[in-house]
């Protein structure tokens, strides 16, 4: 316990117990791990490393963890000797990095445990290290637990810059390829690796395309004989931007020998921001508003948002770009995976290879685990195009010129105003009848024998309401009624007969000098009920709304279909029978070109054909509402070094407006096409006059049923009774009442 308490006092490693202690006065914390060290000190361990006392007083934002080594090296690594020239080296390079640094991350194995001794230590200060011991055993394509808990932890903790040495390259390489696949190593950091000519085999190239900021130590060792000759190391690095061919060959950068660097140049300088017009490989899609192919004579002439972001960063960033289109790109598209692993179209040519992809790619989890994306530069809704008319309201065109609750108003006020009428005309009536039986005479001209004048009209309720609603339609009474009363409430009720007439006149003649309704689907609730088959492109999009939480969502998932070709799509969708998913920049593009047939979309030659419209075809509608607003970004090779420069110039672009700017010159060509032939034509014609024939059509049945009622009753109820007589109806009627 005494020789463990000594060796964490003076910063020493002790590698007999896989225990790693730095003095707490320097900011530093102790985590021991491994069973033999629980074994042998579960006091020490319990008071020093569990308490949370000791660890809050620790500025440290790593985890120092180190697997539990043996001092007896295996046979693999035995011969290699530990130089306490790399440790000084190790102490400039990180004295060098100090400011820069947040987190240091290092990977070492038993060989190389002795070069963290003290003397590292004392002679630097370094940021919080992430302290990682492999056994030489170890595969690390496929770490043990530990091991993988602290590279994650690494990453968690924002670690900059890895040191990694193993004296087995073999091993070093696996590490790299497990972290470059699963994305647990920083592959943006900087790296400080021993060289080993294993690393650089043809099968690792496409690493040293993606991690670039990285140093190969290389020992040379004094010459034999030369009795002034000194160890010393050559520093090196990846040649990029320049391309790696059959054969790696580094680039050297500096030479460390007797403690100091001989040219004094940047270690780890910004390879990216000028790529020395290197040409880079770029696949792309032809997608509006993002990629927009139109041929010029016998060639095709690329523009779009994005081509136009890519011309910035070409220029900006000095490199010279080789568009290209993925074999097939019509049919495959953005790609899927393969039965056999791969991935077609875009993506796989960006997986396999290519350095951009251009192509509307949406910033979804999908393709981030797949390839590193830009910040969007845009956000597009995406929606889905449905048919218009899906049901013909022309037979409605009587009751549209007023809403729903407007007309239960008119039918109240016409049935309150008949019943008052009817109330009014009975009790003018009783009046003169008690003013006949007690011979009251109010007016010196009025005829005891004569009726009141008019209010017969009002007498019984039926007439009442016929007479009250032919006054709405503004039909003359027969005869002005007697009484003050009964006509005060026809004065006022004629005038609001007149202002109620002229409103419903006024709207029916908009109704009919304006365009034909347009019923279209606008809503999520509209299209699940309107029952229409759903589409798109990719699985991915099926499992987008089958996977979704809304159970809207989750409907249109369960007749969602996939769908390759758009153009067979609109031609669904003008059939009535299907609804398309696709941002709203395409669905325009689609619903022009197919409005169109042969769409111009820049010069006179350059011409898009489809499929000429048929007469029976409905118009194409885009739904209104948003079904989602995904971000829009340009798509890099997995773990690219290019991407941090690139977000930087693709921010400045988007602030400064150019990016709404080339989005609104993409899509110019399109809109001018779109015309609206019937939206100024205030033409007459029998569909807009549907409703005026249901309505006669409903009068004359109605008319026809009275009609076949009244003769029938006539002749099987009048006609048989006894005392008819058709040359006396006088006697008859009089003989019923």
């Amino acid at each position: 316990m005494e020789l463990i308490r000594k060796l964490a006092s003076e910063f020493v490693i002790g590698r007999a117990y896989g225990i790693s202690a730095v003095n707490h006065r320097r900011g530093w914390c102790m985590v021991l791990v491994g069973s033999e060290v629980r074994a042998l000190l579960p006091g020490f361990f319990s008071n020093v490393c569990v308490s949370g006392g000791d660890m809050l007083k620790c500025v440290v934002f790593g985890l120092i963890v180190i697997a539990s080594t043996h001092a007896t090296l295996s046979p693999i690594i035995r011969g290699v000797d530990e130089s306490k020239d790399l440790e000084w080296l190790l102490v400039d390079l990180l004295n060098g990095l100090s400011r820069h640094v947040s987190c240091a991350a290092v990977v070492c194995d038993a060989a190389h445990l002795g070069v963290w001794a003290g003397a590292l230590w004392r002679r630097t200060a370094p940021p919080p290290v992430v302290m990682i011991v492999v056994e030489e055993y170890e595969d690390l394509l496929s770490p043990n637990f530990d091991t993988l808990e602290s590279l994650r932890q690494a990453r968690k903790d924002g670690c900059n810059v890895y040191v990694i040495l193993l004296a087995n390259g073999l091993q070093a390489a696996r590490l790299l390829r497990f972290g470059d696949k699963h994305r647990i190593l920083d592959t943006r950091a900087k790296y400080i690796i021993l060289h080993d000519f294993r690393l650089f085999h043809s099968e690792l190239h496409y690493l040293w395309k993606r991690v670039v900021n990285v140093l190969f130590l290389r020992y040379h060792r004094k010459a034999v004989g030369v009795s002034k000759s000194k160890a010393w190391f050559d520093l090196s690095t990846v040649p990029f931007p320049n391309p790696i061919k059959a054969i790696f060959v580094s680039r050297r950068v500096d030479i460390w020998r007797n403690g100091r660097f001989h040219y004094n140049r940047p270690l780890f300088a910004d390879k990216t921001r000028n790529l020395n017009a290197e040409v880079l490989n770029v696949v792309y899609l032809d997608h509006v508003p993002s990629v927009v192919v139109t041929k010029d004579n016998d060639t095709n002439k690329i523009g779009g948002v994005e081509i136009e972001i890519l011309n910035t960063l070409a220029e900006k960033m000095n490199f010279k770009p080789n568009l290209y289109q993925s074999v097939n790109a019509e049919y495959h598209k953005w790609g899927q995976k393969q039965a056999n692993g791969s991935f077609s179209g875009l993506i796989g040519e960006l997986v396999s290879g290519a350095d951009v992809a251009l192509g509307n790619l949406q910033y979804t989890p999908y393709h981030l685990e797949l390839m590193d994306l830009s910040i969007p530069y845009t956000a597009q809704c995406f929606t889905f195009l449905t048919p218009e008319a899906l049901t013909d309201n022309s037979w409605k065109t009587l009751i549209l010129p007023f809403k729903l609750y407007m007309w239960i108003a008119v039918l109240l006020v016409l049935l309150m105003t008949g019943a008052i009428f009817h109330g009014l005309a009975r009790h003018y009536m009783h009046l003169l009848e008690y003013q006949q039986e007690h011979n009251i005479i109010t007016d010196k001209y009025q005829d005891h024998d004569s009726k009141p004048v008019g209010v017969y009209l009002f007498g019984e309720v039926v007439n009442s309401i016929l007479y009250t609603y032919g006054m709405l339609l503004v039909v003359s009474l027969p005869r002005l009624p007697s009484g003050w009363a009964v006509r005060l409430l026809t004065g006022w009720y004629w005038l609001y007969c007149v202002l109620l007439v002229v409103s419903y006149r006024a709207s029916m003649t908009a109704l009919l000098a304006r365009p034909a309704p347009r019923v279209t689907v606008d809503s999520l609730p509209e299209l699940v009920d309107s029952r229409l088959l759903c589409g798109g492109w990719g699985a991915e999009t099926k499992r987008f709304f089958a996977e979704s939480l809304d159970e809207l969502g989750q409907k249109i998932g369960e007749r969602f279909q996939t769908i390759d070709d758009p153009d067979e799509a609109a031609a669904k969708v003008a059939q009535g029978v299907y609804a398309y998913y696709e941002n709203k920049y395409y669905l325009k593009y689609l619903s022009v070109k197919r409005k169109n047939g042969n769409v111009s979309m820049e010069t006179q030659n350059s011409t898009n054909t489809t499929t000429m419209k048929l007469a029976s075809d409905r118009e194409l509608h885009i739904m209104t509402d948003c079904v989602v607003n995904i971000p829009i970004s340009i798509g890099f090779h997995k773990n690219s070094p290019l991407k941090p420069l690139a977000d930087i110039y693709m921010r400045r672009t988007v602030e400064v407006g150019l990016v709404e700017k080339w989005l609104n010159d993409a899509m110019y060509p399109i809109r001018a096409l779109d015309t609206f032939d019937n939206e100024v034509k205030a033409l007459m014609n029998l569909k807009k006059l549907y409703g005026a024939f249901i309505a006669l059509a409903i009068g004359y049945f109605l008319s026809f049923i009275c009609l076949f009622g009244e003769l029938i009753y006539w002749n099987c109820v009048v006609k048989k009774d006894p005392n008819f007589d058709k040359y006396a109806m006088d006697l008859y009627y009089m003989k019923k009442k």
